[in-house]
């Protein structure tokens, strides 16, 4: 019997018969952008630093990370994750715990000890940073990475800026702030502390500066005219904080109401119930919905007893007592007063309408523009208008989040090593952003997120004690293996398995594929199967 002649083919007739010229489209392997780091604004490649952790290699991982971010196990307590609120798991059943399994390798760092390595060259520049908070300290690790000869000048007495005096110790713990600080510093970072600079032109001349980055946080608080009797006690956020970062607790009374609705204003309230105020009660304008605080700090407030009062405004503080006034919200979403008045007792008032950064280091200085309390810069280069000056954080027109101000000190230091050399960096081409719609999610099974331990009330509240616990290795180990790997090929071969022309080439662990077109039909197989999108079909050119 003749059989036909498609089924007595040998295995290798498809290579002499150049079956691959038959095709209209090829596959080709593509590396999309995951879209937690297209989010993360300190810049992470946190697919990658992950892709360390699920093997286990979590020293590889750590370094990965602090490649961008110096402040792993600070960020894994303080970052907001907006990276999780993008993560393509969240489709299939919760997001990755990005921010969990980074605090992991921070802990584990300090734990082990593990160091930063000093540059490998020197280049000779020197470069001036003022302000030693997250931004700052940023800018000197990857400056100092990068062999320049830095120093920074703190007017405070110790390192950390806002992170340290705008962030109460039951969300960071200072020897985990410490730590990672003094990390940066021994790779030969020079910091003078209890040095204000008052003229930054004036600095950089007698010091010999070669270039400056300014990143002084915002310290002063924003007030607004409350009528006061004399023997009303008003008080700012950042002085309750800065007070009990210095050991020296204010005294609040029984009934404390914070007039305020961002995060500081939750972070004192939950503060001021540490101290033993039985009453903690914040009074803001708006409801819930418009509430610039983070919801999940909200709902960690109301856990601990401190209550809200919503769509109120203070009209006068009288001794023990507040007249508040009842506010609406208009068709535009903005209150506006209704004329109903009631009285909240209070012992104190605390502001936290929000701080400004003082500017005055930066008079008779040309070139800069300044705007709405912050310095203009260029947003892709960091630098303001006088040549040599960079700035971020808090300077700088941006959100006001560690988070932004480690990116900020990051992209400053890049640009500023590009200036010294009379180089200009050219924006990176970004690849296109992998999607769900990218992924075959049925590959993946289900696997619920981790979710970290947290204090009881009642301790909360009697404490300092750090409220959100951390993960045990087991657990780290499996949230990190949870990431999908959207839009980067992690050698699962399954384009291996299932392509029918055996046109699929491994190249070895940590190396990947290729495809053998003399092969290929083209068939899209491949394409489809990819559990991460890592393949798409290109149309042939003739």
């Amino acid at each position: 019997m003749q059989k036909p002649f498609a089924i007595t083919l040998d295995p290798g007739s498809s290579l002499a018969n150049r079956t691959g010229s038959w095709r209209t489209s090829r596959p080709v392997y593509i590396n999309r952008l995951p879209p937690c780091n297209a989010q993360c604004p300190a810049g992470e490649d946190i697919q990658g630093w992950l892709y360390h952790a699920e093997s286990g290699e979590y020293e590889a991982a750590w370094r990965h990370l602090t490649r961008d971010n110096p402040f792993p196990a600070t960020m894994g307590r303080v970052c907001y994750h907006t990276c999780e609120g993008v993560c393509n798991r969240g489709k299939l059943d919760d997001s990755v715990g990005i921010n969990s399994v980074e605090r992991f390798l921070g802990d584990e760092a300090i734990k082990r000890g593990w160091k930063f390595e000093a540059p490998a060259a020197e280049s000779g520049k020197h470069i001036l940073i003022v302000g030693a908070g997250p931004s700052g300290m940023s800018a000197a690790y990857h400056l100092r990475r990068l062999g320049h000869r830095v120093t920074v000048k703190e007017a405070g007495p110790v390192l950390g800026g806002m992170m340290r005096f705008g962030i109460p110790k039951y969300r960071l713990p200072r020897d985990v702030l410490e730590s990672e600080m003094q990390r940066i510093v021994d790779m030969g970072v020079k910091v003078e502390l209890n040095t204000r600079v008052d003229r930054i032109d004036e600095t950089m001349r007698e010091g010999g500066f070669d270039a400056a980055f300014l990143a002084v946080g915002a310290h002063i608080a924003k007030r607004t005219f409350i009528p006061a009797k004399d023997s009303s006690r008003i008080l700012d956020a950042v002085q309750v904080l800065r007070s009990m970062d210095a050991g020296d607790q204010p005294l609040l009374g029984r009934r404390v109401a914070v007039y305020g609705g961002g995060n500081t204003a939750i972070d004192v309230a939950r503060t001021a119930k540490r101290l033993g105020a039985t009453e903690a009660v914040i009074v803001y304008r708006r409801t819930r919905d418009k509430m610039p605080a983070h919801d999940f700090e909200v709902e960690e407030a109301l856990e601990e007893g401190v209550m809200v009062k919503w769509l109120s405004t203070i009209k006068q503080a009288d001794a023990g007592a507040l007249t508040i006034e009842k506010m609406r919200l208009d068709e535009k979403g903005m209150p506006q007063p209704t004329g109903e008045y009631e009285t909240l007792q209070a012992d104190s008032l605390i502001l936290a309408l929000g701080q400004d950064v003082d500017l005055s280091l930066l008079e008779g200085v040309p070139g800069l523009e300044l705007k709405n309390g912050v310095v203009q810069v260029d947003p892709q280069t960091m630098m303001t208008g006088h040549p040599g000056l960079f700035a971020g954080g808090d300077m700088v027109p941006a959100d006001r989040n560690v988070t932004v101000a480690v990116g900020h000190g990051k992209k400053a230091a890049r640009h500023i090593d590009a200036w010294l050399r009379d180089a200009k960096l050219e924006p990176a081409v970004k690849p296109p952003l992998a999607t769900f719609e990218n992924l075959n999610p049925w590959y993946y099974s289900d696997a619920p997120k981790t979710m970290r331990p947290q204090l009881d009330a009642a301790r909360r509240t009697s404490s300092f004690d750090e409220v959100q616990g951390g993960l045990i290795e087991a657990n780290a180990l499996y949230e990190a293996r949870r990431c999908l790997s959207c839009g980067n090929c992690f050698e699962c071969d399954n384009c291996y398995g299932v392509c029918p022309d055996n046109a699929v080439i491994k190249l070895g662990p940590g190396k990947r594929f290729e495809f053998n077109y003399d092969y290929c039909k083209g068939c899209g197989v491949c394409v489809s199967e990819c559990p991460c999108g890592a393949i798409e079909m290109r149309p042939e050119e003739v």
